[in-house]
């Protein structure tokens, strides 16, 4: 049987390429290989506050984004999360196993909670990590898709399944992290040493996936460069190395085979061209996307729950009857 898998992204913020290439692209190749199951993941986006008909456009956009970059409904599971009630009982299930110390731990909190003063932060946001555990563990995952700064919340949710093993005896699966190198990290334009967000202040930061040629062309010219004019790959440029790779990943052309296409060039010319490769990538992405109504994605995205309510429904019996609830 194959290994299973389960990744998902927040309906919240403009889809880069940088979402692109560093999941979505990947998933498209891991679904050939693995029993795959894709989320958008709704709930988890409303650990911060949401405009409620902005999130609804959001969720059909991001299984359009999925569809239209090559999953296939039928050599995988999509669907919403917020559609299989399972993965919030059993977050409050392994609720009642995690340590606040261990949440207050988490990186992300710490970023997104700002200040030592945390009156005005909600408890979901500090539970994410629990409910991306429930997530993972109601499906038997043995494999997550993840980037580096995702690791920690895979080392809680092997906390938790391990928690819950030893207390009442071998139940979850304990997953592991499955990280490939290519388009790890597709880092900020306007900020080379911080990941590209899909939440960025700025939208210099990211190229979305709905950005128009106009939008790339104005992007690309204004993002930051090194000092020098060569173009070169090496860990001195880093802003430059980061455009290479967002060139070569999307372009099919090593990282040498760019250096040696722009001896003797400037920035100017690479930019430029860039831009071009840009493009290119994107028009028929975006023509991809337009293929779908959102009632043959919510059709799509509810067959996609009758994959999966099955699997989810035995998991959390079996969960319910460890603990003791009546069933």
């Amino acid at each position: 049987m194959k290994q299973r898998i389960f990744s998902g992204i927040q309906p919240s913020g403009n889809l880069h390429i940088g979402n692109y290439l560093g999941a979505i692209k990947n998933w498209v190749k891991l679904q050939e290989q693995y029993d795959s199951i894709f989320c958008v993941v709704d709930m988890h986006a409303i650990t911060v506050p949401q405009n409620p008909e902005e999130l609804k456009k959001k969720t059909l956009e991001v299984a359009k984004i999925y569809l239209a970059s090559g999953i296939d409904p039928e050599k995988c599971s999509l669907f919403i999360q917020s559609h299989v009630q399972e993965h919030a009982e059993l977050m409050w299930i392994l609720n009642t196993l995690a340590k606040i110390p261990e949440l207050e731990r988490m990186t992300q909190f710490k970023d997104k909670a700002g200040k030592p003063d945390k009156s005005g932060i909600d408890a979901g946001l500090m539970n994410y990590p629990i409910l991306m555990a429930a997530d993972i563990l109601l499906y038997d995952t043995q494999l997550v898709p993840v980037g580096k700064d995702q690791l920690q919340h895979i080392e809680i949710t092997r906390t938790l399944a391990n928690r819950f093993n030893k207390r009442f005896g071998d139940t979850f699966i304990v997953p592991e992290p499955y990280i490939t190198k290519e388009g790890a990290n597709i880092m900020g334009l306007d900020d080379p040493t911080k990941k590209m967000s899909k939440s960025a202040k700025s939208d210099y930061n990211y190229i979305a996936l709905n950005d128009s040629e106009e939008d790339v062309r104005r992007k690309i010219k204004k993002a930051v460069t090194d000092s020098g004019s060569e173009v070169v790959y090496n860990e001195d440029k880093p802003a430059l190395m980061n455009l290479i790779n967002i060139y070569s990943l999307l372009s099919d052309e090593s990282a040498k085979e760019i250096e040696k296409k722009y001896e003797g060039k400037g920035y100017a010319e690479f930019k430029n061209d860039l831009a071009d490769v840009i493009i290119t990538f994107l028009k028929p992405f975006q023509e991809k996307m337009k293929e779908y109504s959102d009632e043959k994605i919510l059709k799509i995205l509810r067959d996609g729950v009758e994959k999966v309510r099955p699997i989810a429904k035995n998991k959390l019996d079996e969960v319910k009857k460890k603990i003791g609830f009546v069933l």
